[in-house]
């Protein structure tokens, strides 16, 4: 009995000198670690993976090649192990000395410095392990659009308490409003004819026009809120799944938008530096959005409604305000993935698109910014992982869901603040 008992926490225990080993690490030695591994992964990762018997670097941690090639696991491992892995834990780990005296400098700076050093540190990560080939970087651009769609709904569905599957009508018309504005003052096209308007100024009207789709997606969701939010219970479901459908029939059904066909011809404005700005900033404001005053009233709703009432919190009001921020924030998302793809489709925003940014939602945690983000990079790696299954891909993720929901009904990170004070702080 005694030997089983043993047996079984050996794992936990495992997992518990691995966290005291690197207790002393600081996220910037993380950061600078990763960057140390895609440096090294720039200067001699083709020359490992051949030597490892793959003819090129794996792109996407060698997930792909257990599908694809098993004959090529041992490598992709080995690729792993010497490429990612060991260059990240011993970079952080010796360096942790340095890096809690470079951390505690920064600590006693202004926050937005202390926090723009390590953005840039991650900003360059990104940039060096993306550039390899064009799929890391459309598959980056994409995962970092996810994050801030989850983030979007988790408002809703997380600190609100409610269930809403609007998400994907709201993406769409963000998607469209965006086409719109840039392919039909900047581009060409046999749809809007000439261009009105030259691109010389990209970076300034292209954030602009996020603006504007998030405002459109914002007054959509006015139109289900006002009439929803009347009632109590599973209604909002319905509705926001109505919803859904009607702007994707309504969207296949407009010629001048390029009906079922899609629209597009959408400039390559949606740059890495471009998406990650914007994907922060939003980050940023919700995170301040869920714990400002306004995010404690959802949460107080979310508990017990009439209790909050009996508090003087204006329920519905806190729920439009909260309901239409998500939906800004989910039209953004939507214009970035217009522009990341260079196409958009009326299909693409339907009940598989809503699947998946359920599963990203749950699967991370409710009431999380750190749920959002940890659901949003595993869902997205995983679903490119399990794509050369095809269907059978949308039978994995549904049941790896149905898991976490049994044996954590919340998520894996669920009731968690982001507090980045503590996440920036010398460890040592």
């Amino acid at each position: 009995m005694h030997q089983t008992t043993s047996t079984a926490s050996h794992p936990r225990g495992s997992l518990e000198l691995v966290r005291r080993f690197f207790a002393n690490v600081p996220l910037l030695a993380w950061f600078c670690g990763a960057l140390v591994a895609v440096i090294l992964e720039r200067a001699v990762g083709l020359s490992m993976a051949q030597s490892l018997g793959m003819p090129r670097i794996p792109v996407l941690f060698g997930f792909l090649v257990f599908l694809k090639q098993p004959a090529l696991i041992p490598g992709a491992l080995g690729y792993v192990l010497l490429m990612n892995i060991l260059p990240i834990c011993i970079t952080a780990k010796i360096g942790a000395p340095v890096f809690n005296l470079v951390s505690r400098i920064l600590y006693k700076m202004p926050l937005v410095v202390t926090a723009l050093v390590h953005l840039a540190v991650l900003y360059a990560v990104f940039h060096f392990w993306a550039d390899v080939n064009a799929y890391r970087m459309i598959m980056l651009k994409m995962m970092l659009i996810s994050i801030l769609l989850t983030l979007s709904l988790n408002v809703i569905n997380g600190y609100m308490g409610e269930f809403s599957c609007s998400h994907p009508g709201f993406m769409a018309l963000g998607a469209y409003a965006a086409s719109l504005f840039t392919v039909g003052l900047f581009v060409n096209d046999q749809l809007f004819g000439p261009a009105m308007m030259t691109s010389d100024y990209a970076v300034v009207f292209f954030p602009l026009g996020l603006f504007f789709t998030g405002l459109v997606s914002a007054l959509g969701a006015l139109v289900i809120a006002i009439p929803s939010f009347k009632t109590r219970g599973d209604y909002l479901a319905i509705i926001s799944l109505a919803f859904t459908f009607i702007i994707k029939s309504v969207l296949e059904n407009l010629e001048f938008l390029g009906g079922p066909r899609g629209l597009s011809g959408q400039p390559d404005w949606s740059s890495l530096p471009m998406v990650f700005i914007i994907v922060v900033f939003g980050v940023w404001v919700i995170n301040n959005f869920v714990t400002s005053t306004m995010g404690k009233a959802l949460n107080a709703v979310r508990d017990d409604e009439i209790a909050a009432e009996a508090m003087t919190v204006d329920t519905r009001k806190t729920k439009i305000i909260a309901f239409m921020f998500a939906a800004f924030w989910a039209g953004v998302a939507g214009g970035l993935f217009a522009h990341v793809l260079r196409f958009v489709n009326p299909s693409t925003f339907g009940i598989q698109k809503l699947a998946e940014v359920l599963a990203m939602v749950y699967f991370g945690g409710l009431n999380s910014v750190y749920g959002s983000i940890v659901g949003a990079v595993s869902i997205s790696l995983l679903g490119e992982a399990l794509r050369p299954l095809e269907i059978l891909k949308w039978i994995i993720i549904p049941l790896l869901l149905i898991l976490v929901m049994i044996f954590r009904p919340r998520g894996l990170i669920s009731f968690k603040e982001f507090n980045i004070h503590n996440l920036l702080k010398p460890r040592g």
